[in-house]
């Protein structure tokens, strides 16, 4: 019977959400690349009790994480009974769906259909009643706009999820679109979850400042790079990692000269710091006040011990910002 720690909360920082009255912790623990078949339960467990016991409250899932699809919603609904459900009000769990899932036409992309559907089978795979947020996980360019909010203001006032938010939407004018088409339904939009490191800076194209206007809060994904943002790969590419053994999501080639020479410099700054070059990209990413969260993988209980104490670290100065920017220009 698992008992979290008495002292979960101590560590942790919490940060609003937008305008919403939401408090989310500043790293959230993503169940993308570890909650498969892959991925023995034991360890899974290790993983969900670690971020738990060290303040992480909010679980983030999407229809087709595993492998096979629907694997890491299934698994965590078996977790959920094990070890979760007497803590339901103390967790954010989401859950997307906007790309493939299931074959045909209604499996896919962003009608009332799959969305609504997709939902309905998350909850009967996680052993829910609700989830706190469900986000549409791409744009649809070919189905309109109302419809895809429409589908997110329908399952708010259905009680299936609390708030609703967008992945993926990179233009300003996609985001700002989407924000309106809800609010004017009478339900406001909750997060953002783009892309965001030091190696993708593409909210900075205005997306940013669209998401500040409206209120509406930020969560980063791959903050780490899918793993080139910490140590692993400043030496080659080793036996057990994600890309030597797992390239659905960092491919070799994508590691490349130039890609480590930045990291080892960024990594001599950390060092400098006393920090890791991890700990220094999350800093980096939860520097601005409308990221609300950095979501992190993890595939050993360590990595979440590493990072969960990133938002008691000194902040960084207006002298390493300019060093970081120079390094990731080439100028340094």
């Amino acid at each position: 019977m698992y008992t979290p720690s008495e002292s979960r909360y101590e560590r942790m920082a919490y940060r609003r959400c937008g305008r919403s009255g939401l408090l989310l912790p500043a790293i959230s623990l993503g169940l993308w690349h570890n909650f498969g078949s892959i991925t023995p339960f034991g360890v899974q467990q290790s993983l969900l009790r670690t971020a738990f016991d060290n303040g992480i409250t909010h679980f983030d899932l999407a229809n087709n994480y595993g492998p096979p699809y629907g694997e890491a919603e299934r698994n965590f609904g078996i977790h959920m009974d094990r070890d979760w459900h007497t803590h339901r009000d103390e967790l954010i769990i989401s859950t997307k769906a906007g790309y493939d899932m299931w074959p045909g036409p209604y499996g896919d992309h962003g009608s009332r259909k799959y969305l609504i559907a997709s939902l309905d089978q998350s909850l009967r795979r996680m052993h829910l009643d609700y989830v706190d947020i469900f986000y549409h996980h791409r744009p649809d360019p070919d189905t309109p706009i109302e419809e895809t909010m429409g589908a997110l203001d329908q399952i708010v006032r259905s009680g299936k999820a609390l708030y609703v938010g967008i992945s993926n939407y990179y233009t300003p004018q996609q985001a700002e679109t989407a924000i309106k088409t809800l609010k004017a339904l009478g339900t406001p939009m909750l997060i953002h979850q783009p892309n965001y490191s030091l190696f993708n800076r593409s909210i900075e194209n205005g997306l940013d400042a669209v998401l500040e206007k409206e209120g509406v809060g930020c969560i980063a994904f791959a903050p780490l790079a899918n793993g080139l943002l910490t140590d692993k790969y400043l030496h080659g590419i080793p036996a057990d990692s994600r890309a030597a053994h797992d390239p659905r999501y960092l491919k070799p080639d994508s590691i490349t000269p130039e890609k480590v020479a930045k990291a080892a410099k960024l990594n001599a700054l950390a060092l400098e710091r006393g920090e890791s070059l991890a700990q220094l990209a999350l800093q980096w990413v939860l520097r601005r006040p409308v990221v609300t969260s950095a979501l992190i993988g993890a595939s050993k209980p360590e990595q979440i011990l590493e990072n969960v104490g990133v938002p008691a670290l000194a902040l960084l100065t207006d002298e390493e910002l300019t060093r970081i920017d120079a390094i990731l220009s080439g100028q340094a």
